[in-house]
């Protein structure tokens, strides 16, 4: 999904690899957008023609009566889903943000403050509650910012003027069934301007498919102050994508004097790295299982070697950078310490013209970008890798302004 949340404003789709430019990430959703919603016309004419549709999917009359009047076009709403820095953020601009010391210590105080709580989370779910913690921290602050916009404007919105209507009117389908099955009224439905909503800041869809009434009281409510419902419904979705428990996210690694880096992006038996003599930056020793390393600031940045959580994040969000993120600041919870490795601070950001530059010399080069917009995301990542491996450098995907003079003519 193509998607803008409050989380995922700075972070960008890095698949094994980092950027030093990070756009938006989507977080996924339970189901594809399968309907086409009219882009053109009034937004009263819209909503008339989506009421048709909505009846046809199975939504009451009831509902609708009580809903559609509700809806207002929000002009605000597109702007932002258009919206592009002609500058894109850099991983540690990012990390640096979102691992502050002030989220660092209210984290910390939340870990107390609902320990118990997230203690039997973690006993039906298996999700420890620093990971839980963490995410809740880089969506919501702690549940401060849970976003005051009306959801079901801001998905109608989206839906008839944004970039990717079906999947919002399919959002908006999901978001009538929610207030449909009683979870919450229509009006009291706010969240971010994209859709997200709660403490958490699930999707309708994935709500409909994830979220879990931990509290027993008859409703699932995200949108509570008290956060059980929430943290146990993202805990939820994190065991049923996969979550292992007992298995950590990553560790951060110091790779020894003239490692091979074109090993980067490589899953490996966690003996196998150790033999190459890469170690744990912390000291500790390396948790068995299989690794793949990861370097998100290039051969210059700290080195990861990232286990099957890292991926089940990634479900979560599809960023690397905001996985990064959420398993950093989960460790600083716990008494970890700051990363060993330094970023490449000194490497600027690409302009968009130049990111534009990059992705049209890579496709001319065969290496599909997925489209020449300025946007280093997946597809623009694995074709840089592809154009590494070809030259034999590290395929890490690292995309700043000397690989940019390295690529074009």
């Amino acid at each position: 999904m193509l998607l803008w949340t409050p989380a995922a404003a700075l972070a960008l789709a890095l698949p094994a690899c980092g950027l030093a430019n990070i756009e938006t990430s989507p977080r996924p959703t339970a189901r594809p957008a399968t309907l086409s919603a009219p882009q053109t016309g009034n937004f009263d004419v819209w909503v008339a023609g989506f009421t048709t549709r909505a009846r046809a999917s199975g939504i009451s009359q009831t509902t609708l009566d009580r809903a559609l009047p509700t809806l207002r076009h929000l002009p605000e709403t597109v702007a932002l889903d258009r919206r592009q820095s002609e500058f894109g953020a850099r991983i540690w601009d990012y990390m640096d943000s979102t691992v502050s010391a002030t989220r660092i210590s209210q984290g910390q105080a939340a870990l107390r403050r609902y320990g118990d709580m997230l203690n039997r989370i973690e006993a039906r779910y298996g999700v420890p509650p620093e990971v839980l913690v963490a995410i809740w921290g880089i969506e919501s602050s702690y549940g401060a910012n849970r976003g005051g916009t009306h959801i079901l404007s801001s998905l109608a919105t989206l839906a008839k003027d944004g970039r990717r209507g079906a999947f919002f009117e399919e959002q908006l389908l999901d978001a009538l069934r929610i207030i449909q099955a009683g979870d919450i009224s229509a009006q009291a439905m706010i969240g971010s301007w994209a859709g997200a909503f709660g403490h958490m800041q699930f999707m309708p869809s994935s709500f409909l498919t994830y979220a879990v009434d931990f509290t027993g009281n008859g409703r699932r409510d995200v949108w509570a102050d008290d956060p059980a419902d929430a943290l146990a419904s993202a805990a939820n979705y994190l065991a049923r994508r996969g979550w292992t428990r007992g298995q950590p996210w990553a560790r951060e690694v110091i790779l020894p004097s003239g490692f091979d880096l074109r090993l980067t992006g490589q899953t490996q038996p966690t003996a196998n790295w150790a033999r190459a003599g890469v170690r744990v930056a912390a000291g500790a020793p390396l948790q068995s299982g299989q690794a793949r390393l990861v370097l998100p600031g290039g051969a210059r940045g700290p080195a990861f070697l990232t286990y099957g959580n890292y991926d089940v994040l990634k479900e979560y969000n599809l960023s690397d950078a905001y996985v990064l993120a959420v398993g950093h600041l989960s460790d600083r919870l716990r008494g970890g310490a700051a990363l060993h490795g330094n970023w490449p601070r000194s490497d600027r950001p690409l302009t968009g013209d130049e990111r534009r530059a990059l992705q049209r010399r890579l496709n001319a080069l065969g290496h599909d970008t997925g489209g020449v917009d300025g946007r280093i995301g997946p597809a623009t990542v694995a074709a840089v890798q592809a154009w590494q491996k070809a030259q034999g450098l590290a395929p890490d995907g690292y995309v700043n302004a000397d690989l940019l003079r390295q690529i074009l003519p």
